[in-house]
C-alpha cells in the first residue's frame, strides 16, 4: 500500500538535510522536522537549523514554535504529527518527515504508552522534596519504589526523576508496568522509513568535529549568552540540554575554557550519532518499513530519491 508519509531519519551529519531538500525540489513535499532541538525559537547555530534559503524551498513544520524556556514532548510531536500528515495530504501534497530524535518517530510509529498528564501539585511537592533533600535522596527513593526505573537513571537526572517519580506515585504501578499499557490509537500513519547509516562511522565522526567547529566560528557561545539575557533560562531546562548549548552554558559559567568546550561538544555529539544509530538499528529490525541506505554513498541524493519514488509507486 502506497504510504501515507515518507519518513527521512538518520545520525547527525549523515545528510538528512540535502535529501530532504532534493526530494522537496524533486515531488510536492511539505517537511516536518524530527527534531527536539529545532522546535525552539532562537536556537539556530548549535542546531544546524536550516537557513532562510532553505526553509523557502518549501513548506516546512515544527521548526520555531516555542520559545527556549518551554518543553516539547514525544506526545506533541505525535500529535502535531499526524495532523500535519493528514492536513498535508488533504493538499494533494507528500508529507515528509525529517529528522534525528528517534524517540519522536518511535511515539509516532508505535504509539504512546498511557501515561497519566502532568500533575502540577505533585511535580511541585517533588520539587519542593528535592530542594530540600537533593536529587541524589530522590533517586535513592525512587529505587525503592520502582529498583528497575532508578537503575535506567543517574542520580542527578533531576527530569526524569521527576517524571518518574510524578508517575509512580500518581499510578502506584511501576514505570514498566505503565508503559505496557498502549494507547488504543487508531490514527497512525502509515511510514515509509530511509534510514540513513554511515557505513564507516570515522566519516561522520570527522563530519561532526567539521561542523562543530563551525557552529563556534560562526558564534555558538554568544548565541547561548544572548538567550540568557533574553530568556530566564536555567541549565536543565530541555533547551538547555541540548548538544551543544549544554557545553557552552558549562563554558560561560567559567567550568572550561574554549578549547575543553570544543573537546567536550564534539565527543557529546558523537556520542548522540552513537545512540541515534543503535535506535535505527533496532526499528530496521523490527520494523518491515525501514531502508537503510549507506550515508556515506557518493550518490547519496539520488539513491534516497530513488527510495522514496519507490515507496510512493507502490
Amino acid at each position: 500500500m502506497r504510504p501515507d508519509a515518507i519518513a527521512l531519519i538518520g545520525p547527525t551529519a549523515s545528510g538528512k538535510t540535502a535529501c530532504a531538500l532534493d526530494l522537496a525540489q524533486q515531488m510536492p513535499c511539505e517537511i516536518i522536522s524530527i527534531d527536539s532541538a529545532l522546535v525552539f525559537r532562537e536556537m539556530d547555530i548549535g542546531t544546524a537549523k536550516p537557513t532562510p534559503a532553505e526553509l523557502a524551498t518549501c513548506p516546512h513544520h515544527l521548526i520555531d514554535v516555542i520559545d527556549p524556556t518551554d518543553a516539547y514532548s514525544a506526545a506533541q510531536f505525535r500529535a502535531d504529527a499526524i495532523r500535519l500528515i493528514a492536513e498535508i495530504r488533504a493538499r494533494g501534497r507528500v508529507p515528509l518527515l525529517a529528522g534525528g530524535t528517534m524517540l519522536y518517530l518511535k511515539a509516532l510509529h508505535d504509539g504512546l504508552s498511557d501515561l497519566p498528564q502532568a500533575d502540577a501539585d505533585m511535580r511541585a511537592e517533588i520539587d519542593a522534596e528535592a530542594r530540600i533533600r537533593g536529587w541524589p535522596a530522590l533517586h535513592a527513593d525512587l529505587a525503592v519504589i520502582d529498583p528497575a526505573a532508578a537503575a535506567q537513571l543517574k542520580p542527578n537526572d533531576a527530569q526524569r526523576i521527576q517524571r518518574a517519580l510524578e508517575i509512580v506515585r500518581l499510578t502506584g504501578r511501576s514505570l514498566a508496568e505503565n508503559y505496557a499499557q498502549r494507547e488504543d490509537d487508531t490514527a497512525t500513519p502509515s511510514l515509509a522509513i530511509l534510514a540513513l547509516e554511515p557505513s564507516d562511522r570515522s566519516v561522520v565522526h570527522a563530519r561532526i568535529a567539521q561542523r562543530f567547529e563551525q557552529m563556534l566560528a560562526m558564534g555558538l557561545v554568544d548565541e547561548v549568552a544572548g538567550l540568557r539575557q533574553r530568556y530566564p533560562l536555567n541549565a536543565e531546562m530541555p533547551s538547555m540540554r541540548c548538544v551543544g548549548y549544554r557545553q557552552a552554558w558549562e563554558h560561560l559559567d567559567g567550568d572550561y575554557d574554549l578549547a575543553e568546550l570544543r573537546d567536550r561538544g564534539i565527543y557529546a555529539t558523537r556520542q548522540l550519532a552513537k545512540r541515534q544509530i543503535t535506535w535505527q538499528r533496532k526499528f530496521a529490525a523490527t520494523w518491515p518499513e525501514v531502508t537503510r541506505i549507506d550515508c556515506l554513498r557518493t550518490d547519496l541524493v539520488d539513491a534516497v530519491r530513488e527510495a522514496a519514488q519507490r515507496a510512493l509507486a507502490d
